[in-house]
């Protein structure tokens, strides 16, 4: 098959590595410089260049504030049996513009970044694959993501939407939070480290990323669910309770067991 990524980043590239020796591969990015990074595959910075590959599937993995902006790019030079697809965190829009857009296409979300994923060992990893998909474009993905040992998830986009403000805003907020109030250790613990290291690594991320699912019109309930907590472990806290404290922690073993 030929395909087209679009974007040369980290989401990008990896693609690419995983598909360009099954297919004839082909990655643009309007950036030349992020081309010196991919290998064994075309290298595109024009719509031409895309006219005249004419890719069968484009795979959209640039950073999520552009993904419509650059379908609609390029669009004009795909034919018109192309199916699209995206790998965006967070699916804002999406239904409608391929409602609208008169290609197939297929949505999926890869549930792990090159940030913190082994990216060689993907087997505790999940994927998404949007159920209102294109047949032929789910089989692709569900192929290509069992090829990479993950565990595959179908959902719609409205059950999408409400994993990720679950899944990902409550971690999130909880790491923004700690983050907020940090001083300088010269002699952290080991707990200290852990979480400083997982706050570097989200604050890496694309600030439009970060604000899109934090704006997620289902987040709030999940943050307000972060605020009751900490108001009933302060509470407990402040009151030195030894036998709530104790019910407590059964309560949080029990969620994460």
């Amino acid at each position: 098959m030929k395909i087209l990524l679009l974007g040369a980043g980290k989401m990008g590239s990896f693609f690419n590595d995983v598909l360009s020796f099954q297919h004839e591969t082909a990655v643009f990015d309007t950036n030349p410089k992020q081309l010196r990074f991919v290998y064994n595959t075309y290298r595109f910075t024009t719509l031409e260049e895309i006219k005249d590959f004419a890719p069968e599937l484009v795979i959209n993995a640039v950073t999520l504030k552009y993904t419509i902006e650059t379908f609609k790019k390029v669009i004009p030079v795909l034919p018109a049996d192309c199916i699209l697809s995206d790998i965006a965190s967070v699916k804002t829009g999406l239904q409608e513009f391929y409602s609208n857009c008169g290609f197939r296409y297929v949505s999926t979300h890869p549930m792990f970044g090159p940030t913190f994923a082994s990216l060689n060992n993907l087997s505790s990893e999940n994927a998404i694959i949007i159920r209102e998909s294109d047949h032929m474009g789910r089989i692709f993905f569900k192929d290509l993501y069992a090829s990479l040992q993950l565990n595959i998830f179908e959902y719609s986009f409205q059950e999408h939407d409400d994993t990720v403000a679950y899944s990902l805003s409550i971690p999130f907020v909880s790491t923004f939070v700690f983050s907020a109030v940090m001083k300088h250790q010269e002699a952290p613990g080991t707990t200290f480290k852990k979480h400083m290291a997982i706050a570097k690594g989200l604050l890496n991320e694309d600030d439009y990323l970060l604000r899109e699912i934090l704006f997620n019109p289902r987040t709030p309930d999940q943050v307000q669910q972060v605020v009751h907590e900490l108001e009933d472990l302060l509470t407990i806290i402040k009151e030195k309770d030894c036998d709530a404290m104790a019910n407590y922690l059964i309560k949080i073993r029990k969620n994460i067991t």
